[in-house]
Parts: C-alpha cells; sequence; structure tokens
C-alpha cells in the first residue's frame, strides 16, 4: 500500500518520533495501519464511508460507548487501558479528520501484545471470546442504547429481511427463481421466527441494549501473556439492538463446523455451543433478564435464517451485494445455513437444557 499519510500524522496528538506505518487487515471495510512512534503506538483508519455514510453519527456512537466502558471498567477496578479502545481526537478536537480528497481518518492507541484468533479456536478461546462480548453487555448494561445512532439501518431487523426477500422473489431480477422454490418455502415456513424478538422489544418485555452487531471471535483480542480475552474491537457497526443478536451471530460463526458455504460440513457444535453460552452468561454476570436467556437457543435460528435470507436475497437480485468467489456462491451459502437451521432446530431440547444448566451455575 502506498500512502502519503505525513499530513494526516500531522493532524493527531501522536507522542514519540515517528518511525513508519505498515498496513494491517487488508481487503476489509476500513483502510488500517500502524504506527510506530518508538514507544508508542497508534492504529490509523480511513472510515469506509460508501458503508457507513455518516461519519459523525458513527463516531458519535463509538466515543459515548468507550467513554461509558471506560468508567464501567475503572469502577470494576480493571484497567481500562487494556480492556476497552481509547480513540484520540485530532489536534483542534474532532473525532476524525478529514484530508483533501474528503476522506475521513480516525486514530486509536494501539494495544500492545496482543493479537486476535481467526479459526481453530479452542474451546477455551471459545469461552473467553464469549466472555468478553458478555462483559460488553454487563459494563454497557446500564447504557442508553435508545440514544444511539443506527448506523445501518434495520440491520437485525429480520422483517424487514424477509420482506426484501419477498421482494425479490417478486421482482425476480436475475431470473433465478425457479431454481430455489424449496429454499424460498423454506423461509415462508418460518416466517413467525422474524418477528419473535422485534415484537418483543417493541412491547419493552426485553430492552434495548448496545449491540455490537459483529462478534465474529476474530474481533476480540487476546493478552499476548494470559491469553485471555482483554478487550472487544471493531465498534463501527454498534447499534441500539437486542443482547440475542450478539448471541445468536456469535454462536453461527464461532460455535459450529464447517465454513458458512460448506453444505457438506457445515453443523451446529454443541461442545462449543456449551463453552459459548458459558462463557456469555459469566460476562454478563446477571444483567441479562430470564426471557433473554431462554430465547437464547432461539437467537441462534434467527441469526442464521437472517443472514441466509440476505445470501438468498442476494442471489436472486444478481449477487450486487455480497462478494463471491464462484459461480451460485450466494446459492451454495444459502443452502449451506439452512442446513445449520435445521440442525440447531434438530438439537434445540439439548441447547435448551445446556442453557438452562448454564444460567443455574
Amino acid at each position: 500500500m502506498e500512502l502519503d499519510i505525513s499530513s494526516i500524522l500531522s493532524r493527531f496528538p501522536f507522542e514519540g518520533e515517528f518511525k513508519d506505518a505498515q498496513p494491517i487487515n487488508e481487503g476489509l471495510i476500513n483502510t488500517t495501519l500502524v504506527a510506530d512512534f518508538g514507544e508508542n503506538k497508534y492504529v490509523i483508519q480511513k472510515i469506509n464511508t460508501n458503508v457507513f455514510r455518516n461519519p459523525d453519527h458513527l463516531m458519535d456512537n463509538i466515543i459515548s460507548v468507550t467513554e461509558y466502558l471506560k468508567k464501567s471498567i475503572e469502577a470494576e477496578g480493571g484497567n481500562a487501558d487494556r480492556q476497552t479502545l481509547r480513540f484520540l481526537k485530532t489536534v483542534d478536537g474532532k473525532p476524525f479528520y478529514i484530508d483533501e480528497d474528503g476522506q475521513c481518518w480516525r486514530s486509536y492507541v494501539y494495544l500492545d501484545n496482543s493479537y486476535t484468533i481467526s479459526s481453530g479456536c479452542s474451546l477455551n478461546e471459545i469461552y473467553e471470546a464469549a466472555k468478553a462480548f458478555g462483559n460488553f453487555q454487563y459494563l454497557l448494561g446500564d447504557f442508553p442504547g435508545n440514544e444511539l445512532f443506527e448506523t445501518i439501518p434495520n440491520f437485525h431487523h429480520t422483517p424487514s429481511r424477509y420482506n426484501n426477500l419477498l421482494k425479490a422473489v417478486e421482482e425476480n431480477k436475475a431470473g433465478r427463481v425457479d431454481e430455489v422454490r424449496d429454499e424460498v418455502q423454506f423461509f415462508i415456513d418460518r416466517k413467525d421466527n422474524t418477528c419473535v424478538v422485534t415484537d418483543l422489544l417493541e412491547k419493552g418485555e426485553i430492552p434495548v441494549r448496545v449491540t455490537h452487531n459483529d462478534t465474529k471471535i476474530n474481533n476480540v483480542l487476546f493478552d499476548g501473556d494470559s491469553k485471555k480475552a482483554i478487550c472487544v474491537i471493531d465498534l463501527d457497526t454498534i447499534m441500539p439492538g437486542s443482547s440475542l443478536y450478539d448471541f445468536g451471530d456469535g454462536i453461527r460463526t464461532s460455535a459450529t463446523f464447517g465454513e458458512e458455504d460448506d453444505e457438506e460440513a457445515i453443523g451446529l457444535n454443541v461442545e462449543a455451543f456449551e463453552a459459548y453460552v458459558k462463557g456469555f452468561l459469566d460476562g454478563t454476570d446477571g444483567k441479562l433478564l430470564p426471557k433473554e436467556i431462554e430465547l437464547l437457543p432461539f437467537s441462534v435460528i434467527l441469526l442464521t435464517q437472517e443472514v441466509a435470507m440476505r445470501f438468498l436475497t442476494d442471489y436472486l437480485e444478481g449477487d450486487i451485494y455480497f462478494k463471491t468467489s464462484f459461480d451460485k456462491h450466494n446459492l451454495a451459502r444459502t443452502r449451506a445455513q439452512i442446513k445449520l437451521i435445521k440442525d440447531v432446530e434438530a438439537k434445540m431440547p439439548q441447547l435448551v437444557e445446556i442453557t438452562k444448566a448454564a444460567g443455574r451455575s
């Protein structure tokens, strides 16, 4: 990556003598570099404004949440410098710098002696990651989630995702409806699933909470010495929502066999589910309501159904949203996620008992 960042560096209150800057996480949503200033390191990111169209709202959410987290961590006797991201405002006190090309840049302190995990996770690592996401819920348990902006409107509004699918079927832009009638019927048969959580939120029977919305295990930093999870990262999708969204997607991405497009191998790993639910409930430490705990197993179906409908919608619209690696990739993803839903449905009695036991411990 060739990038002249001298003007960007001058806009932030970095301490030390600049040595170099190296790109990390290339290919993800934001352009990210680590700037080395000797004893200090900083992360510099270009916000992808094609995805996050209102960077002011995005950064308002992140700053509000991280400042609240800092106070909560300190009140619990923790180390806020290690347990949450610390964003730096520009030298003129703004949350990001806009360069001459109109690009938005932000920065936060790099957490040294830490690492992420992408695959091949042990049960203990799954437990630790789930505990970190649960602790994220615990520390923000009294934060008024409704005060946050929806940076991606209707992101987890599953009834909207269902309606989008029906619209894609009706319009049939890519002429593919005839080959996916069984898949469409699968989701029609499970229409009632889509409104369970949204109805409870609207009725006030479960609370609106701060939702991370991207609870993959690689969005948790682990300490290089203790090997324990210490900090939840990638806060761009923080929005008002339900704790069930974070739990369900955490299971879908961290407690399953096979890749999300592998219909042959995919399935729910019950041992990993047990590790995850124990970690999540240990992390939340009593903050979840009984109704939220009761619905944790169901949330796995809900979030898997949501993403499967999104894959199928994109397939019907001609593969315009998700990146694909081969012909009919979105259809393969859809069918794999349908298989995962069926596997979770078959194992539901076992998952309910595991969750009840974890809730009692």
